[in-house]
């Protein structure tokens, strides 16, 4: 018997198929932040060829986007558009 998503959420050790854990999404939201600061710092660097700039406005943009980033992708795994149906994790046939 399968379950409307919005009633899973509610079951204890009930995860949608294919939803990412909280460690997960904290990994790849620091991984990809890492990326973007870097490429943040290089071009402002260019603009302004100062180092300690370039670095501050690429650890800024990091602190502000990473928590938006994290809360984008947690607000993502409670939607189910184009997801499949969520089954028990325990459950194999």
């Amino acid at each position: 018997m399968a379950l409307h998503p919005s009633i899973c959420f509610q079951q204890p050790g009930f995860r949608l198929v294919g939803m990412e854990s909280h460690k997960r999404s904290i990994a790849k939201a620091v991984s990809w932040r890492l990326i973007a600061a870097t490429i943040t710092a290089f071009v402002v660097f260019l603009f302004t060829r100062e180092v300690a700039l370039s670095a501050g406005v690429g650890i800024a943009d990091s602190a502000i986007k990473i928590f938006t980033y994290y809360s984008h992708e947690r607000l993502w795994n409670r939607i189910s558009f184009g997801r499949g149906r969520g089954t028990r994790e325990d459950y194999t046939i």
